[in-house]
């Protein structure tokens, strides 16, 4: 059900660019652009999607040698997940977080901030970077960057059209778009693009959580990984380009009153009570 939900949520996003391209344009123009363009976003997505996503944070490739504790602990999770070794970066900042990026297993990427791997204790940095597998694993990173690029698409077109309805004042050019598309791009396209965007990273957090559970064996370690990386990106968040916060494990501002909508994560305690309820199956099981 999950996948179903997000084939149809890219389907979308892509279906509002076209969209968007037409009330732009105008015309048969505007839709062969749209889809033009929608094919272009998300075959670059797909391709330089780890590229982007370590770029936009700033990690830095490190070896064996410079993070030995780091790429064990990364080495036994894959071993056990039957996947094969990513690249492993660093992102040199004292925010705690951590995110996957990839178009595919054989090309993936598992990124941690020095904040935490200072502040998790060995078995809570193990299941938050199982998490990060579990998303590779499912191949997420790869439908998490093609949201965000896509997403990202429509926000410059909204932006271009603003710039457009300002400097044209507003009229109706000969062949050219509709001024009342053109207004609603401007004012609801961003947000459209963002509430899909982010209803794409929510159905994939709670999947990733349970994948990286029963990896460990220890949903416990990542409910208390995850209580504590909320509390410290409150007071130290990790600055990047907004578009890519559902790579992230934690977004401090996920679950905020009418802000739910638009927030790239679930609400950390209902993963803790996900991950809670699945620690309580596990153990039945056991007897």
């Amino acid at each position: 059900m999950n996948q179903f939900k997000t084939v149809a949520l890219l389907g979308l996003l892509s279906a509002l660019l076209i969209t968007i391209s037409y009330w732009i344009i105008g015309g048969t123009s505007g839709i062969v652009m749209g889809i033009i363009l929608a094919a272009v976003t998300n075959l670059g997505s797909w391709y330089f999607s780890d590229k982007i996503a370590l770029a936009a944070y700033g990690a830095q490739p490190v070896s064996p040698s410079e993070a030995p504790r780091l790429y064990q602990m990364v080495q036994r999770l894959c071993d056990r997940a039957n996947l094969p070794m990513p690249a492993v970066y660093i992102v040199p900042t004292p925010a705690a977080n951590a995110f996957a990026t990839g178009r595919d297993p054989e090309h993936a990427a598992v990124a941690v901030t020095e904040g935490i791997m200072r502040i998790l204790p060995e078995d809570e940095l193990e299941a938050v970077i199982a998490h990060e597998l579990s998303h590779i694993y499912n191949r997420d990173t790869l439908t998490q960057a093609v949201a965000a690029t896509i997403a990202g698409a429509i926000s410059f077109l909204a932006q271009m059209a603003s710039y457009g309805m300002w400097f044209s004042g507003g009229r109706d050019r000969q062949g050219g778009g509709n001024p009342i598309g053109l207004l609603l791009t401007f004012i609801l396209a961003p947000i459209a693009a963002t509430v899909i965007q982010m209803g794409i990273s929510r159905t994939r957090e709670f999947a990733a959580d349970a994948g990286a559970a029963k990896l460990t064996g220890n949903p416990r370690a990542l409910a208390r990984a995850l209580q504590r990386l909320e509390s410290g990106a409150r007071e130290l968040p990790i600055e990047a380009n907004p578009a890519f916060e559902p790579l992230l494990i934690i977004n401090p501002f996920s679950g905020e009153s009418i802000f739910k909508l638009f927030s790239t994560h679930p609400s950390t305690e209902a993963r803790i009570q996900a991950l809670l309820k699945l620690e309580q199956q596990i153990s039945g099981s056991r007897y």
